[in-house]
């Protein structure tokens, strides 16, 4: 499941990355790089993207802001502790 997330996130970046470009200078990447936003790879992606932005939404109800159990634990003890 770290897997998983990894490469949603890694995703959601790319799409936040691609919009950030796009506003600012009309620019997107995936037309670049597959020719035409109408391409089916296009398409593809621009909905492997989007899934991965619905899956995100998920990130905010996991346990902690890090998503990880282990690690927002660790943090709770120590400010307990301190």
């Amino acid at each position: 499941m770290r897997i998983i997330r990894f490469f949603v996130l890694l995703f959601i970046i790319a799409g936040a990355i691609n919009w950030g470009l796009w506003g600012a200078f009309q620019y997107d990447i995936i037309q670049d790089v597959f020719g035409s936003d109408q391409s089916a790879w296009a398409r593809f992606f621009y909905i492997v993207i989007g899934l991965c932005g619905i899956f995100g939404i998920s990130f905010i109800f996991s346990s902690g802001t890090c998503g990880f159990k282990k690690c927002c634990q660790e943090e709770v003890e120590e400010h307990k502790e301190g």
